[in-house]
């Protein structure tokens, strides 16, 4: 399937992946904040009006801690909004690319598969957790992307928090035994249009490389200290080990490199 020949949707297009899923899908049709997903009617209305191919959904509540207050919304946005796009898509014909995460698992496990059973720890985790359902009880030409840690160009990340607080504080504390994968959301963007011509069903997509949200720092700042999970209270719960292993596609590049590239683009403008 060629990118450039079918007709795309991008739904969450205003948000930091939304925003280089434009540039790879360069002729997608992209809405933002002005289509409210949890509205079914209007979400239905208009998926058949246009009559896409492909509708990639990159609208998320992603405030980890404040999904914990506001369950509800959350598990509209995140749970309840997939059934009304993938009852949409599936009325039309067309294909569902859907983005996870790796806070649908517990972190019992230092790694896991794309068919590990999940037990989420956080309503963010369990809100997610219900948009796959959904999806899959709603239809069956669909791509569940679940990825981790994303920073880009585009949005509030991890990278830029820590840029911006470096500046503030003589010493940075960052948690050193909660380790994951850090994703580069221009290289998710242009996998996505791999995933889109593979057969359907769960892919995770992270660049390569394990570390810990300490380590992550220590590679954008020089005046970072560990600290342990209990030291840095939050409201939400967050597994130890989310480590998502891509076990059927070739991998991406190392975090390290992806981090690189984007500090250049940061500097430069290009």
């Amino acid at each position: 399937m060629v990118v450039e020949e079918i007709k795309t949707l991008i739904l969450g297009a205003d948000g930091m992946l939304g925003h280089d899923l434009q540039k790879v899908f360069s002729d997608a049709v992209s809405r933002g904040r002005d289509l409210d997903i949890t509205d079914e009617a209007a979400t239905g209305a208009f998926i058949q009006e246009l009559k896409p191919d492909l509708v990639i959904n990159a609208a998320a509540y992603t405030d980890v801690d404040g999904c914990e207050d506001n369950r509800g919304i959350a598990f509209e946005v995140n749970g309840k909004a997939l059934e009304y796009i993938a009852k949409a898509c599936n009325n039309v014909g067309a294909i569902l690319v859907h983005y996870s995460t790796d806070y649908i698992f517990d972190g019992s496990k230092e790694e896991y598969v794309e068919s590990d059973a999940p037990d989420p720890i956080n309503v963010y985790g369990e809100s997610k957790l219900l948009g796959e359902k959904n999806i899959m009880g709603s239809m069956d030409d669909y791509r569940i992307i679940r990825t981790s840690w994303l920073f880009g160009v585009h949005g509030k990340n991890f990278v830029e928090t820590m840029l911006r607080v470096s500046g503030e504080m003589d010493i940075v504390r960052v948690v050193n035994d909660q380790f994951g994968k850090p994703t580069y959301t221009a290289d998710l963007a242009r996998k996505t249009a791999e995933i889109v011509g593979l057969a359907p069903g769960i892919y995770h997509i992270t660049n390569e490389g394990v570390c810990s949200w300490y380590e992550f720092a220590a590679a954008i700042i020089d005046n970072v200290a560990p600290c342990s999970s209990e030291e840095f209270a939050v409201r939400a719960k967050r597994p130890r080990y989310s480590v998502l292993v891509n076990t059927k596609t070739t991998p991406m590049r190392h975090w390290k490199d992806a981090l690189g590239e984007y500090l250049k683009i940061r500097e430069t403008g290009c």
